[in-house]
């Protein structure tokens, strides 16, 4: 994504000495699983950089300004709870301005909108994991996924908003059986199902190509963001075998190396997202992946519990981000995105 002449994506972490815009203790939006600081980790120097792009500055977010150019709009965020995470970490930094009401939940509180009323401000998490059509039988461990489908969860609330947020993320790497015209067409991770194997990239390139055909068709045009696929930052094994990820700075750019599948999956966001441009929709590009792959300082960890016993070995998050934290950065570019369109300027 560009500023100008200026690629917001590049660039890299300094210390900065402010503080963030909010704290655990000034915002209520945070999950328990993210509150790192009430939870105990002992470190905070995670808190004290910025992100700084080569040949200009991001600015920081501003709260004000947002919900004024935000007036009487919508903002829609479709994916899965990583976007929760984004989601969050956006409501603490309006909260310094104006608190949001939560006013309406599905059951498992998964599909969640809240209003900002002083603005008329709306702003939608809308669960949808694959983006496309999944259903999980019980006993089951094989996610079926319908690569043809669109999850309805998303589109049957598309024309409520003015901007629409999606990204898809680490469901695609579990064990799914594609299905394509009612049929099983092949499968990932699959082993012993005599399917075939078509791997990770497919099913999200289908779906990348499914939702901009969606987009394409539909009446209603707002503006579609696609944000970038998060890295993660497991070592010594995953999230289900002891991972960990304990380290307190960010990486400088010569000290990390790309997870192969991360760059597949960027491969395939980047081929749709220009794929969708050429054929003329109304698209932007939140490019978060390299800016959070510098930062494996940002995960939760083993605080992601109020206060773990280290010395027991406690399951580590290295997917989802500490906030306060670095995903405030990815406010502060969407920030820029929006801002700068064209139908927003025109309203001031």
């Amino acid at each position: 994504m560009h500023a100008g002449q200026c690629d917001l994506s590049s660039g890299e972490w300094i210390p900065d000495a402010r503080d963030p815009a909010y704290s655990n203790s000034t915002c209520s939006f945070i999950s328990s699983y993210q509150d790192c600081l009430t939870n105990g980790r002992p470190d905070t120097g995670y808190l004290h950089w910025r992100w700084k792009p080569y040949g200009c500055e991001l600015p920081r977010f501003d709260a004000n300004k947002f919900l004024n150019r935000m007036r009487n709009k919508s903002l829609g965020f479709v994916g899965d709870s990583v976007f929760r995470n984004q989601m969050e970490s956006l409501l603490c930094l309006l909260s310094e301005v104006e608190e949001a009401v939560l006013v309406y939940h599905d059951e498992t509180f998964q599909t969640e909108t809240w209003h900002l009323p002083s603005h008329n401000v709306t702003l939608g998490l809308i669960w949808a994991p694959f983006l496309i059509k999944s259903t999980q039988a019980i006993s089951k461990n094989h996610i079926q996924l319908y690569l043809d489908a669109l999850d309805d969860t998303w589109t049957s609330q598309y024309h409520k908003y003015d901007y629409v947020m999606i990204s898809g993320g680490q469901w695609f790497l579990r064990e799914t059986i594609f299905w394509e015209n009612n049929t099983v067409v092949g499968c990932h991770y699959c082993a012993g199902k005599n399917l075939r194997e078509l791997g990770m990239d497919y099913s999200y390139r289908r779906a990348l190509r499914s939702v901009f055909d969606f987009v394409s068709s539909s009446e209603h045009k707002p503006l579609v963001v696609l944000r970038t696929w998060t890295p993660t930052h497991f070592e010594h094994g995953m999230w289900y075998n002891g991972g960990i990820c304990n380290r307190t700075k960010p990486y400088k750019e010569s000290e990390y190396a790309a997870d192969p599948v991360d760059v597949v999956m960027r491969e395939v966001e980047e081929e749709g997202f220009q794929e969708g441009v050429r054929s003329g929709l109304r698209l932007s590009l939140l490019d978060t992946y390299h800016l959070s792959a510098l930062r494996p300082d940002g995960h939760p960890g083993p605080y992601r519990r109020f206060h773990p016993d280290i010395s027991k070995k406690p399951q580590n998050d290295c997917l989802h981000w500490c906030l306060p934290g670095a995903i405030d950065t990815w406010n502060d570019m969407l920030m820029e995105i929006l801002m700068g369109d064209e139908e927003l300027r025109s309203a001031f």
